[in-house]
């Protein structure tokens, strides 16, 4: 096991094109001052993919990190229904390639999880240590991926958020802009509860944790909690869109995956470590329309 510390060797980040990489790689090369990108190497599935063992271990190896962070997932809950090997292998398998070719050369791991690892039938804040319960194909291939990695990656940090969005990927909250431009009216689940997450403050939390040294799980999201339902609304009120959202039942939806009514992530340990308070999340929606990508 290697002593060095997070940012001593070039850092990798894969996954660097999907939502989270796209905000992840500037906030690590910001914190290391790195604008031309030489200690933070950003690599897609065109690089490097993760569902080929033999090839993460060749690439971490070369490379000699000092830290791999992992933001590539199949995060298309849905479709991992349909296509359970896809999800196994990219969510699950490829987390396992990763930890146990960081621990081969002493590197560290950051990975991420999410509140789908829990079934909903809790009455108060997800904890770290509770049990979890996937109710889906999607929340079964990240439960098994954080196993694998705390099996293989001497140190690492698991980062469980939840109901994510940023500007560079396809979100909740660019679906409702774009079917309010579409005129209306909205229909959306109002018996689904969690905490919304700008990946930007997700991003910014990682550096954070990894500045402390931190090791092991923690829960990351927005402050404040809400149902879908009430998100869309919020998010129309700030764009100042006058669009009709009808509430639905999550069984009107339809939708092929179950999920669960209740997700909402516990931050206590994130917040005593860090000694930070997340913003709360109508302030990320503002934040978000501010940043957007292409406006409108």
């Amino acid at each position: 096991m290697s002593d060095r510390r997070w940012d001593e060797g070039p850092i990798l980040v894969l996954g660097a094109e999907g939502m989270l990489g796209r905000d992840l790689v500037p906030a690590l090369r910001q914190r290391l001052r790195d604008p031309s990108g030489e200690r933070v190497i950003a690599w897609d599935l065109r690089q490097l993919d993760i569902r080929d063992r033999d090839a993460v271990a060749r690439s971490i190896r070369d490379l000699g990190s000092s830290l791999v962070v992992n933001a590539a997932a199949f995060t298309n809950v849905d479709a991992c229904e349909r296509e359970v090997e896809q999800a196994m292998a990219v969510n699950a398998h490829g987390p396992g390639h990763i930890a146990a070719a960081c621990r081969q050369v002493g590197a560290r791991m950051v990975h991420f999880s999410t509140d789908f690892i829990f079934d909903g039938r809790s009455t108060r804040p997800y904890r770290i240590d509770d049990a979890p319960g996937p109710l889906s194909v999607y929340g079964r291939s990240k439960w098994e991926g954080e196993q694998a990695v705390r099996a293989a990656a001497d140190r690492h940090l698991i980062v469980r958020t939840s109901w994510l969005f940023g500007p560079f990927g396809r979100n909740f909250v660019e679906a409702i802009l774009t079917k309010a431009r579409e005129g209306g009216p909205l229909r959306v689940v109002m018996d689904q509860v969690g905490r919304p997450t700008l990946s930007a403050h997700l991003s910014e939390a990682v550096v954070n944790l990894l500045d402390l040294d931190a090791e092991g799980t923690f829960h990351f999201a927005n402050e404040g909690q809400c149902s879908w339902f009430e998100f869309a609304q919020a998010v129309l009120q700030q764009a100042g869109m006058n669009i009709p959202v009808e509430p639905i039942t999550t069984e009107e939806s339809g939708r092929p995956a179950r999920r669960p009514a209740y997700s909402v992530l516990d931050l206590t340990r994130y917040v005593e470590t860090t000694g930070r308070c997340p913003a709360p999340w109508p302030e990320a929606v503002e934040h978000y329309l501010r940043l957007r990508v292409g406006g409108g």
